[in-house]
Order: structure tokens, then sequence, then C-alpha cells
């Protein structure tokens, strides 16, 4: 049975690039719950640094896979203004690509597989590539998502 091992990398939005009303929705309970200004700047911070934890707020920086049985991976990565050409290390191939090829190139790579294995995928890797994959309307070309038996967390 095809063994697949996958971790997805994520970043946030730049705050303070995001709309006034946008950061007024973000902030408004900060707003209502600190406990004066010093508590506001330190959950003002906290908000911004959590922004890569929803898919809404953030986006996949980093996608690895590896074949369990071949132990041969592969890394799609974003690398924004850099010239990076594709090339090999170990047993990985590392592939620099927007977020759109990144998930497309993972849909397409997941239908040889029957077990997937990952470290808190069905909590947060697989619905935040979901959600992201929606936003692109990329169809996922297997169920990846629950069915215990082909999902193991790592541990």
């Amino acid at each position: 049975m095809p063994k697949l091992i996958f971790d997805i990398e994520t970043i946030g939005e730049d705050f303070e690039k995001l709309d006034e009303t946008t950061q007024e929705v973000l902030t408004r309970w900060i707003k209502k719950e600190a406990q004066g200004d010093e508590d506001y700047k330190i959950q003002l911070k906290d908000l911004k640094d959590g922004l890569g934890f929803s898919p809404l707020t953030g986006e996949v920086v980093a996608i690895g896979v590896l074949d369990f049985e071949k132990e041969k991976g592969v890394v799609y990565f974003q690398a924004p203004g850099e010239k990076i050409k594709e090339f090999e290390k170990d047993n990985f191939v590392f592939k620099p690509v927007g977020e759109k090829e990144m998930l497309e190139k993972f849909w397409d790579g997941v239908r040889e597989y029957d077990e997937f294995i990952s470290f808190n995928g069905r909590g947060f890797d697989v619905p935040f590539i979901l959600a992201r994959s929606a936003k692109y309307k990329i169809k996922p070309t297997k169920e990846v998502s629950g069915k215990p038996k082909i999902w193991r967390e790592a541990r």
C-alpha cells in the first residue's frame, strides 16, 4: 500500500498591507478585551504573528512530500523575487513554484497513494490545503481528510 508522508508550512499576510476594514475586523475583539495599552500591544502582536494559521489570512509557502517506500521526496516552495532553479539534494527534488501551482502539484501527486502520514494533518494541514485549493478552484483528486484506514498521525 503506497504511503505518502507530507507536511506544509504557512505564512500570514502582512497585517500592515491589509485594508483598513479588514484590520478593524481582526482587531475589534482585542480592543474590547485588552486590559490597557500594553496588553493591547501584546495581543496585537500575537494576532499579527498568528495570521499564518488561518487559510483566510495566510497561504501555503511550502509542501514537502515523501514516498515512504521509495524514500524519495519533493519540496515545493515559494521564493518570490528570487531566481532559484529546481535542484536536487539527497533524495529530494526542490521546486520553486507559486502557491497555486504547488497545490495543483500536490493534488496531482497524491493520486498514487493509499495511505497518508503527517503530523497534525487532519487538524491543520489538510483543512488548510482544502481551503487554499478552493480559493483557486482546484478540485481535490483524492480523499485525504480522514478515513481512519488510510490515515496516520506521526508521533
